[in-house]
């Protein structure tokens, strides 16, 4: 299994700062990801920056989430 996300920072340019629960630290874009329907209300610059940790996972509320398994798979892991 891989770690879990413990806290998040939406930064500028749809960037993740992201710190693991082994104390990694990672950068994730979610530019890619916009283009998918599920996430494409991120474009919204607003709303992207409600980004938050729940269980591991980044949430932005009830409907849009992003796996702790993508989320450390793909991020550039910084420390």
């Amino acid at each position: 299994m891989n770690p879990r996300v413990v806290s998040v920072n939406a930064m500028d340019d749809y960037i993740l700062e992201l710190t693991f629960d082994n104390g990694e630290r990672g950068l994730f874009s979610m530019k890619p990801y916009l283009e998918y329907p599920v996430y494409s209300p991120l474009k919204n610059y607003d709303l992207f920056r409600k980004a938050h940790a729940v269980f591991g996972f980044v949430s932005w509320g009830d409907e849009i989430d992003m796996s702790p398994d993508n989320l450390y798979l793909e991020s550039k892991i910084t420390a």
